[in-house]
């Protein structure tokens, strides 16, 4: 086959690019996959803006907002705004709620919810990992009792991203504790501002606060923000995890540190030498390289079978575990590369790129974990790709 983009495609990477030129300070270098405290007031500016040019929801069908572009158009903007570490994007309720709403979500659900989302004007998180239920995910311990027209809701999320920027939660409960443990749970949609919603911030190793405990207190939330079925939640949060696993992101990331890398490499001297004319950088340059065009490849893939009404499971599952791994690969060795230098933080005048490298490597260990870790994607891979049987 012969791999290009339609002119369309170069036309929209090129505008979305003149836009971001315009629209970001000449000094900007970027936060990364979610926006740091002090970029929050422009991370809203430009999201409503890509909002107002169809661009924040244009995957999705027109009748929600959208403008039913393709899933590699879609790639195009997912790539081209991780590799500039942009601000604006919306990847819990644009990526993951819209889209399982449109399939799970009632008329009335997709009315008051859908609309937000394509504005621009509301933030979500994802309340499904717990303190002791990650991996296992359906091992999970919040549990809601039905009173009336409600369920109050008991528990605690953990590592839920943006929980303390964001206006609602979408999370999963037990609401039958005696049915199969991939039973009897639900899928619900909760207002932030519900009293006895409490969120404790947990900051990482890197510095950054993107990560939070979010507790719920009898917390009263009508059972019609449901999301399909009473104690059929798993089938539905099993749709989300479709949309949330996508590659792009970790190979235009990993591009762009080892773009910073080698522009460092070439201007930094080392024994009167450029650095990146010595013999092992070059080949470990190359080699990385590689892995990110191979991911970068693979995700591509993933989009072109989704634009093919295909469902890419296995692939998708390939395309996360490669991808994740490649950031570890290319942040191991741009530390590598810069050698002890790159080892000091952004508070350090010495720092190589302002401290970056080091970020985004402690950063990278989340990668393998985040959105179901390597293990459980090579389960999928073995089970559904393969064949394999359970072990």
């Amino acid at each position: 086959m012969e791999f290009k983009f339609t002119a369309e495609d170069e036309a929209f990477r090129g505008e979305l690019r003149a836009f971001m030129k315009a629209e970001l300070p000449d000094t900007w270098e970027g936060a990364g996959r979610y926006p740091e405290e002090d970029d929050w007031d422009l991370n809203q500016v430009i999201r409503q803006k890509m909002a107002e040019k169809g661009w924040l929801t244009m995957h999705w069908p027109e009748e929600y907002g959208g403008q039913n572009a393709s899933p590699v158009k879609s790639a195009i903007y997912n790539e081209e705004i991780a590799y500039m570490r942009a601000p604006g994007r919306d990847i819990f309720g644009v990526r993951m709620l819209g889209p399982t709403l449109m399939i799970h979500g009632t008329e009335e659900q997709k009315k008051t919810h859908l609309t937000p989302v394509a504005k621009g004007e509301v933030q979500w998180c994802q309340g499904y990992s717990e303190p002791e239920s990650g991996s296992d995910l359906a091992s999970l311990s919040t549990r809601a009792i039905r009173d009336g027209d409600d369920l109050v809701i008991n528990g605690a999320k953990v590592w839920t991203t943006m929980a303390h920027r964001a206006d609602w939660i979408m999370l999963l409960t037990r609401t039958d504790p005696d049915a199969p443990k991939h039973r009897g749970i639900s899928f619900v949609l909760v207002d932030m501002k519900t009293p006895g919603v409490s969120v404790r911030p947990i900051i990482n190793m890197a510095g950054g606060h993107e990560f939070n405990q979010v507790t719920f207190d009898n917390v009263r939330v009508p059972r019609a923000n449901v999301v399909g079925e009473e104690d059929r939640g798993w089938y539905v949060a099993v749709t989300l995890l479709d949309f949330e696993r996508s590659g792009i992101d970790y190979s235009a990331s990993a591009r762009r540190l080892l773009d910073d890398t080698r522009e460092f490499a070439t201007e930094t001297k080392r024994n009167g030498q450029p650095i990146m004319e010595i013999p092992w950088v070059r080949t470990l340059m190359a080699d990385r390289y590689i892995d990110c065009e191979v991911a970068r490849l693979m995700a591509y893939n993933v989009a072109y079978m989704q634009s093919q009404d295909l469902i890419p499971t296995k692939e998708a599952s390939m395309s996360k575990v490669f991808g994740s791994e490649t950031v570890q690969r290319v942040t191991e060795a741009s530390l590598d590369i810069l050698g002890m230098f790159g080892t000091l933080n952004r508070q350090e005048k010495w720092a190589p790129l302002k401290g970056r490298v080091q970020e985004h490597w402690m950063n990278a260990f989340a990668g393998t974990i985040a959105a179901g870790t390597s293990e459980i994607q090579r389960n999928i891979i073995a089970g559904r790709g393969l064949g394999l049987p359970r072990g």
